[in-house]
């Protein structure tokens, strides 16, 4: 996602009882029903049946966050109610912390019974109402402890009174079981364990889908929400040709899709809204949220920048398929859902993930030479715009996600830089500087084809192995001959400005330096608030912090003129010259405040990409 140092510990397995123990081992799957029981409450009822529960009280948890993004989401506070039960008895539960619960010792099967609040609109959570049901499987499925390696089935039930619903996910049908679903049906579904089971997400409703296959792979294209006239044969063709670019560019010789190892086809669920925009990988699928004016519509011509955003987006989170679920950090290997899981490598799975979604576009022909130029432009010009890349590094950014990525304020520009913006520059400076010493022979690429072939192929074939912290400058030097130590010293553990300009030139690529408009700058961040204009953030060092302006600050006036929109201010202070002093009256909190500011330059932060040669 666009979102882990204590290792995590190995769920125990159950396949065998300890030795010298008479301890019955349990065989039994453990079974699912998700029943959609209030789409206008917005209310799933799930049961769960445990058949062999653990003799001293079975121990339930659900996990407290999602794997691709990195913060504490506390999914259990959802749960409404929880009642268990053996045969007719009622068996008392006791809550141990936020997440677990441990059910009395009971004879015979232990079934669970619960209901989860299900209204996040989001890639992370859950959501119900009479239009479609979608969920994430942390957030609906408790884990049994003792028995996470033991196969998983799951029923689905359709809603009442709805009629038409299908269900969307790479959850493998039960084939072969009574009761079975079919494609698109509800009925029962299956998963080896609990980790692949939590680990596809769905969709359920009726949504407009489009299906095409990429090397022989079948994937699945699922648009929820109201979208007229959805162009669905063009997304089609764009999108396949992005996947078929990714499978050939891991698996030259094979051209074997990744997720073949866990489902037979791969699912693109996109939620389509007024203004939404995110994504969140899975091991065979990926759930995606877009703005309804970034997707195309029969017979519009041309590519917008929204859409090319939207393709941007389905390389980003399908590169995931492979960089990230299944090469992972040591430290997701496996995860630990209960804790933070820390590491100071997201920027090479998230920045060399930014770095490649667009590239890959450009390879596949999805968009143009100067499309690409630009959108690599645009990612330079927000890190240099970013204060705080002189203060933290991308592996402290990697290390501190929990607490300072994912909990962002007025002051986080000042203060952080984004491993995933100034990590796909880190991973752009490495392909160039692989490029450069090698005369053309290597590329990051032949790093990220060893990251697959050691870390990543075998991951979910009982052979996982993270790459260790301190792993990846043995790898780049192992696939390539390079020692990038130094660089990645520099640039990704310090705060060194990545050198692009003089990387690229040898590449035929000139980088200058433009300023945004020629006018004095209080250099503050603002937004609209109602009809005002606040400050959202005062760059630390510039004309507004050193004219005492805050971050909250309602702009009233310069000079005694008002100021009522960005528009507006820059007209104002188009009459200006860099060193003038204003009066600036604000409103901080209740309080009318006038501060004397004198104004800044304008600085040279807008990056331009163009062919030299």
């Amino acid at each position: 996602m666009k979102t882990k140092t204590p290792h995590a510990t190995r769920a125990r397995r159950v396949s065998a009882a300890p030795r010298g123990s008479n301890a019955a081992v349990p065989q039994s799957p453990v079974l699912y029903r998700l029943w959609p029981q209030d789409p206008a409450g917005h209310r799933y009822r799930i049961t769960l049946t445990v058949a062999e529960p653990a003799a001293d009280g079975q121990r339930l948890s659900l996990p407290a966050w999602i794997p691709g993004s990195y913060l504490i989401r506390d999914f259990s506070r959802q749960i409404e109610s929880l009642t268990a039960y053996s045969g007719a008895r009622r068996v008392a539960v006791n809550k141990l912390d936020n997440h677990t619960w441990q059910a009395a010792p009971c004879d015979g099967p232990l079934r669970v019974e619960y209901e989860v609040y299900a209204w996040d609109l989001s890639v992370r959570g859950a959501h119900l109402d009479e239009t479609h049901g979608f969920f994430n499987g942390t957030s609906v499925f408790l884990r049994v402890h003792g028995q996470e390696q033991l196969p998983c089935l799951v029923d689905l039930a359709p809603p009442r009174g709805i009629e038409g619903w299908t269900v969307h996910t790479s959850l493998p049908e039960a084939r072969g079981l009574p009761g079975a679903a079919r494609r698109h049906g509800f009925g029962l579904y299956r998963a080896p364990d609990y980790d692949a089971l939590i680990d596809h997400p769905v969709e359920m409703g009726t949504p407009q889908v489009v299906s095409f296959t990429a090397h022989g792979a079948e994937h699945e294209l699922v648009f929820t929400g109201v979208a007229p006239k959805l162009d669905l044969a063009r997304i089609a063709d764009d999108v396949r040709r992005i996947c078929e670019t990714q499978i050939a560019f891991f698996e030259p010789r094979t051209r074997r899709a990744p997720f073949l190892d866990s489902a037979d086809r791969y699912v693109f669920m996109t939620m389509v809204t007024n203004d939404g925009y995110g994504g969140l990988e899975h091991r065979a699928s990926t759930a995606l949220m877009t703005a309804r004016k970034d997707l195309p519509v029969l017979g519009q011509q041309g590519q917008g920048e929204g859409y090319r955003g939207f393709l941007g987006l389905v390389s980003h989170e399908y590169f995931h398929t492979w960089n990230v679920k299944r090469i992972k950090p040591a430290a997701f290997a496996p995860y630990d859902l209960s804790q933070p899981n820390l590491t100071r490598l997201l920027w090479v799975f998230e920045g060399f993930t930014s770095y490649y979604d667009d590239l890959l576009l450009l390879r596949s022909g999805a968009i143009t030479q100067a499309d690409y130029l630009r959108l690599l432009a645009k990612t330079i010009t927000g890190v240099a715009r970013t204060p705080g890349r002189l203060k933290q590094s991308v592996a402290e950014s990697s290390f501190d996600a929990w607490t300072r990525y994912y909990k962002q304020d007025e002051n986080s520009p000042n203060a952080l830089v984004s491993y995933y913006t100034k990590g796909s520059l880190v991973a752009l400076g490495l392909d160039l500087l692989i490029r450069q010493e090698t005369a053309g022979a290597r590329s990051l690429d032949d790093v990220m084809r060893l990251l697959w072939q050691r870390h990543g192929r075998d991951f979910y074939q009982g052979r996982p192995q993270g790459l260790e912290e301190d792993g990846l400058p043995a790898l780049i030097r192992e696939a390539t001959g390079v020692d990038a130590r130094r660089f990645i010293a520099r640039h990704a553990y310090g705060t060194a400005d990545v050198p692009l300009a003089e990387l690229l030139e040898p590449q035929g690529i000139r980088l200058q330096w433009k300023t945004a408009a020629n006018i004095p700058t209080l250099e503050v961040r603002t937004r609209k608030q109602g009809d005002t204009l606040a400050l959202a953030t005062v760059l630390e060092g510039g004309a507004g912090h050193k004219g005492g302006l805050s971050a909250g600050d309602v702009l009233v006036a310069i000079d005694g003129l008002r100021v009522d929109a960005p528009a507006g201010l820059e007209l104002l202070l188009a009459q200006y010259r860099p060193g003038d002093r204003v009066t600036i009256h604000v409103f901080r909190r209740d309080e009318l405040r006038a501060f004397r500011v004198r104004l800044g330059a304008p600085q040279a932060l807008d990056c331009v990409l163009s062919e030299s040669r």
